[in-house]
């Protein structure tokens, strides 16, 4: 329960930090911010700091900023001339609309640093932790706690060490050393053919791990390496999710078949409840968090109008190209982003309330 209370406040927060990062960067830059709102629809609540109105609304399916003169087909009083996006310099529209993603990206690397750095890693050492059933292991004779020392003519001192010298084997007989009671054994074994990669010898053998503190440097290298695949994560499920299967699938949940692959399936602030109710490694827990903040950042830097990144390319295209750009011919691609998004989360919350996700 306690998971899921902290799963939701989290969202809220990534929400109101990502709108924040616009909120703070549009008055730095000197323009009029009118409204900064968690949610909406109607207003629960609302009250007015200066000349800007501050307040929740009814559907929490997000967040915005209004930005005076953002919104092209505006029109703007004369009171607010300049202080309206669409007057600022290029540098300027940059930091506003790409502010959101970047503070999204910033949770992101703190909270994956803070995992890294204060639980440490446990990396794959070259000694047997379990041996799997009728495996070449098994067969050769390797036990519990055998530490390897070398496979055929290549020496191991870590697991890196040992996959690469099963590729470079290949699938046949070999030797293989291990220091067992503080003796070296060398047994014959047949490596199998590896069913995911071709060409690699198949051991079958799980490795031990090690765990071991990291520094702030090294913490911060893997938090970025995290949000680099994190990013390539998201791009392959968006793939994924847009292909005509995937899209049938999901015209299928809106006619009762809820039995969406998990590769496939979207995820709704609800799922991402449920799953913090269910978690029970703080660890892991702020991982995942992590994760979300990633998916947010990058969905937003896609480069469709009226994302963040399609506000980004459009005055990427006004710099170049040295003229305005015509923004009701992007008005149909406004409406199909928005509409793609709505249909996704719609059936995100259907799946997430009829077939909840389960770690288990």
């Amino acid at each position: 329960m306690f998971g899921g209370i902290a799963a939701a406040v989290a969202i809220i927060f990534f929400v109101t930090a990502h709108e924040a990062g616009h909120f703070i960067a549009a008055k730095a830059t000197g323009m009029k911010a009118t409204e900064f709102f968690f949610g909406f629809g109607p207003r629960i609540w609302s009250t007015r700091r200066g000349e800007t109105e501050y307040g929740v609304k009814a559907l929490p399916l997000g967040g915005y900023v209004r930005i005076i003169g953002m919104n092209p087909l505006e029109e703007v009083p004369p009171e607010d001339i300049g202080r309206t996006y669409r007057e600022k310099k290029f540098w300027e529209k940059s930091v506003v609309v790409l502010a959101g993603v970047g503070t999204n990206f910033l949770i992101a690397f703190l909270m994956f640093w803070s995992v890294f750095y204060f639980n440490g890693i446990d990396e794959p050492v070259p000694a047997v932790s379990s041996v799997v059933d009728d495996s070449p292991a098994a067969a050769a004779g390797l036990e519990e706690d055998d530490e390897i020392t070398a496979i055929g003519d290549h020496q191991v001192a870590s697991w890196e060490d040992a996959t690469a010298a099963l590729a470079d084997v290949g699938p046949g007989p070999t030797t293989i050393v291990v220091l067992r009671d503080n003796q070296g054994i060398t047994l014959n074994v047949d490596l199998a053919e590896n069913e995911n990669i071709a060409g690699v010898g198949f051991l079958g053998v799980t490795p031990q791990l090690q765990h071991n503190d990291i520094g702030v440097f090294e913490a911060a290298g893997l938090a970025g390496q995290a949000i680099w695949q994190g990013i390539g994560d998201t791009f392959s499920s968006l793939y994924q999710m847009f292909r005509p299967s995937s899209l049938a699938s999901y015209l299928g949940v809106l006619g009762g078949n809820t039995d969406v692959p998990d590769e496939i399936r979207p995820v709704s602030p609800i799922g991402i409840v449920s799953i913090g109710s269910q978690a029970t490694d703080a660890a892991g827990f702020v991982a995942i968090l992590a994760y979300v903040n990633v998916i947010l950042a990058t969905i937003n830097l896609l480069p469709l109008f009226p994302l963040d990144g399609g506000h980004f390319a459009v005055a990427l295209y006004e710099k170049i190209s040295g003229r305005a750009a015509n923004m009701r011919k992007l008005m149909p691609v406004a409406a199909a982003v928005i509409g793609a998004l709505f249909f996704l989360g719609f059936v995100a919350i259907i799946l997430d309330i009829v077939n909840p996700i389960s770690l288990g």
